[in-house]
């Protein structure tokens, strides 16, 4: 059994739904199962539960050897560090966790500090383990829709940073891979598209699909910050967008790996794939 967190997310969706197209015993744990219809599967069985709630983690690992590993919310560090002594408690054999580029940098920025302290608990937890190191999002540019369909432009502190942007799908089918074939233990993947672009090419790339102009503009961070304050974003998360755009501003996330080739044997999907895959949500 092959337990899966963050199962409604962009990534955690796609990893139960490619475990089921494989056959695979699936537990998809969800905070809300009325929204978990998507994940259902013949192969898929839905628990409650969260992962803030240390007792529901228990009933859902009850008989899992494997763990997909994925949480969103604050205090991240503390609250994974619980379910991987949850997972240990359990007898989860081999946990595929889904950190962040550049988590092994130090001191690096606090997204990726996040991220490591909880890779360092299940180090320390003697589980075996692989770790997925992705870098950024093709569906980040769902936070654009409103402003690409009303004004055919979007806005971010990004200036002309490029990042090896990657499909979400392929972040996922390397973690099928990793929970269901051997030799990824102790790995670390750094997980990027082929190509590093910055905001500026997304645009152009995107209109091209959605066969309008679309424009990028950039913003000072200062401005970028104001508004997600504005916007109800809670400061700390805030903080540290900033940081990390920060990052991608220096040149940071330009780097692309083969991480996704070596263990798929093919290339990850290109920007221009998912934006014909989505173009028409833009229209």
């Amino acid at each position: 059994m092959i337990v899966v967190t963050g199962a409604t997310g962009t990534v955690g969706s796609e990893v139960v739904r490619q475990l089921n197209a494989a056959g695979q015993k699936v537990r998809a744990l969800v905070r809300d199962p009325a929204k978990a219809e998507k994940l259902k599967g013949a192969n898929v069985e839905i628990a409650k539960g969260d992962l803030t709630q240390p007792e529901t983690v228990r009933a859902a690992l009850q008989g899992a050897d494997k763990l997909f590993l994925l949480f969103t919310g604050e205090n991240l560090p503390a609250v994974e560090a619980k379910v991987v002594e949850e997972a240990k408690k359990a007898g989860v054999k081999h946990i595929v966790y889904l950190s962040v580029m550049g988590a092994e940098m130090e001191p690096g920025i606090a997204l990726g500090r996040g991220h490591r302290a909880t890779e360092k608990a299940i180090e320390a937890a003697g589980i075996q383990h692989t770790f997925l190191r992705p870098s950024g999002f093709m569906t980040n540019m769902f936070n654009n829709l409103d402003s690409i369909k009303a004004q055919g432009k979007f806005y971010g502190p990004w200036g002309d940073g490029k990042m090896g942007i990657i499909h979400p799908a392929d972040i996922a089918a390397v973690a099928v891979k990793a929970l269901t074939t051997s030799g990824h233990e102790g790995k670390a993947y750094v997980l990027t598209g082929s190509e590093s672009i910055n905001n500026g090419e997304q645009a152009k790339i995107l209109g091209q699909a959605v066969g309008k102009p679309i424009e990028y503009i950039a913003v000072p961070p200062e401005a970028a910050a104001d508004s997600m304050l504005k916007g109800g974003m809670p400061k700390g998360y805030v903080d540290m967008l900033i940081e990390f755009s920060g990052a991608v501003r220096a040149g940071f996330t330009a780097a692309t790996t083969g991480d996704v080739e070596k263990v798929l044997g093919r290339k990850p999907k290109t920007f221009a794939d998912w934006s014909k895959e989505n173009a028409a949500a833009f229209k």
